[in-house]
């Protein structure tokens, strides 16, 4: 029989945010990472629970982290995160998300799992099914379950997020007579 991850999840259909995934970003002056926030709909319950099963299992098994017992997820830093209560932006309106990152480049794929190469194609605001794996870390007296980015598939595209407009909704096409700069 195979070993199953129990930490590990593959997400329905969700939104990308901060997608850092084709360079690594150093955030306050931290070690770069490759990151995204994976913005998840409340109606994905079977992301949602899958992703709170992963929080349990590493919960679990970080126990030797939490100095050998299993705190309340009260006493923890958990990473899904309510988008309702915590964002004052209309892309998180019904939705938890969750904020993953790796110190490794994950793999980007399109629909037919074929290795996508130009670096538009992904951004903030596409839609993605992403693979993340939670632990458990204990670090400065901070203690909590974290998430690991794993790779990304992209579903179909999304209207950008970050003020970043599409040049095709902003312009329409020109001939070459079309010299209207010189009136």
């Amino acid at each position: 029989m195979a070993n199953q991850n129990n930490t590990k999840v593959v997400t329905g259909t969700v939104r990308l945010s901060y997608a850092n995934i084709w360079e690594p970003k150093s955030i306050n002056g931290s070690e770069p990472k490759y990151s995204c926030s994976l913005i998840i709909p409340k109606s994905d319950t079977e992301t949602i629970d899958a992703i709170n099963r992963a929080i349990d299992c590493a919960i679990q098994e970080g126990v030797g982290k939490f100095g050998g017992k299993i705190p309340s997820r009260a006493a923890l830093k958990l990473p899904l995160r309510d988008g309702d209560l915590e964002r004052d932006d209309d892309v998180y309106k019904g939705c938890y998300f969750i904020n993953a990152n790796s110190k490794t480049a994950p793999q980007v794929v399109d629909r037919q799992v074929r290795p996508i190469l130009d670096r538009s194609e992904i951004y903030s605001g596409v839609y993605a099914r992403v693979s993340i794996s939670l632990y458990a870390f204990s670090v400065n007296g901070n203690k909590g379950v974290a998430c690991g980015l794993g790779n990304v598939q992209k579903i179909h595209d999304g209207e950008p997020l970050g003020g970043h407009a599409n040049a095709s909704n902003e312009f329409s096409a020109m001939d070459d007579g079309d010299e209207d700069f010189l009136n």
